[in-house]
């Protein structure tokens, strides 16, 4: 028993003794490194060179900028001027005269109707034009029976064209008539055709929750046809009067929205913002920061209060 206790006594010793001399060679490599010693990149923010580091980031310089808001619907391209032809007799259509989008002229025979009965015999009768414009629906074909609420064909003026479009309810009180759209087409990508509110509907449709609006177009374009579907990108408020950013370029804490301003010492100051409309993914800054002073877009999260920024935007635009 006694030489158990003497070998376990040994073992505890030698512990003691290898603990003590780690613990030694811990301190004294601490002690040589001394303060400021943290690796390459030093201690505390601080290079090699015992200056604070650097964050590179991109910056703009804010300016006064109007933001355009809008809205974005669609609607389907039609003929400005368009009337459905009848018949002013029943029968039999024996001849017709035109072809869809035929010309026609105001008092143009379309086609001629057979009112005669077994038996019975009439001169035929034609079907005239009553205005002036292109056949845009194909016309009954010869030996089709017809009453005079048959409609033999359909005339409208295919160069003047417009849009009619729906737009929902909750847009409405931002309508007026002048304002400026953007048409664009699935035929013609990349196209952009200019249009005009010429009209808007007085009532809200109660089964949609929309109300209908007119467009003309600025001028002729050829490549618009009567029936094609458009998308419209409709112009309806302008705010001005302040800078806008993007609004990735915010800084959110606790629901207020922060901002990085680049003083002359190539340091930032943060400051904290009253943001007013969104319009695209940008906002206007109402208070904080203001035109001719220069922030942070990109970059902002690793920053703080007096942090040193390298511009990567500087010697360009």
């Amino acid at each position: 028993m006694k030489r158990k206790g003497f070998v376990t006594a040994a073992i505890v010793l030698a512990i003691l003794v290898i603990t003590a001399v780690v613990v030694f060679a811990s301190a004294k490599s601490g002690k040589n490194k001394g303060p400021g010693a943290k690796g390459p990149g030093g201690f505390g923010g601080f290079g090699g060179a015992g200056g604070p580091q650097e964050t590179s980031v991109r910056t703009l310089k804010l300016e006064n900028t109007t933001l355009k808001d809008f809205v974005i619907t669609n609607g389907e391209i039609e003929t400005q001027t368009a009337i459905e032809v009848f018949p002013s007799i029943g029968g039999k259509v024996i001849e017709t005269k035109v072809s869809l989008g035929s010309p026609v002229k105001q008092g143009d025979i379309i086609a001629y109707i057979d009112p005669s009965e077994p038996g019975s015999y009439y001169a035929k009768s034609p079907v005239t034009a009553p205005i002036s414009g292109s056949i845009i629906s194909s016309p009954v074909k010869t030996g089709q029976k017809v009453s005079m609420s048959s409609v033999i064909t359909r005339i409208g003026d295919i160069d003047n064209l417009q849009i009619s479009a729906k737009v929902p309810e909750r847009y409405v009180a931002d309508l007026e008539i002048g304002q400026k759209a953007e048409i664009t087409l699935q035929a013609y990508d990349g196209d952009v055709f200019e249009a005009k509110v010429v009209r808007i509907s007085p009532v809200v449709d109660s089964a949609t929750r929309t109300k209908e609006i007119i467009l003309n177009f600025d001028k002729n374009y050829e490549k618009v046809n009567a029936g094609m579907f458009a998308k419209i990108k409709l112009y309806t408020n302008d705010f001005s009067g302040y800078p806008a950013i993007p609004q990735d370029s915010l800084v959110n804490n606790n629901d207020n929205y922060y901002m990085y301003v680049v003083k002359d010492d190539d340091t930032v100051e943060k400051r904290q913002v009253t943001l007013g409309q969104n319009v695209d993914g940008y906002y206007q800054i109402l208070d904080g920061v203001y035109a001719g002073e220069t922030v942070v877009v990109e970059g902002m999260l690793t920053l703080t209060d007096g942090s040193k920024i390298r511009d990567v935007n500087k010697g360009g635009q």
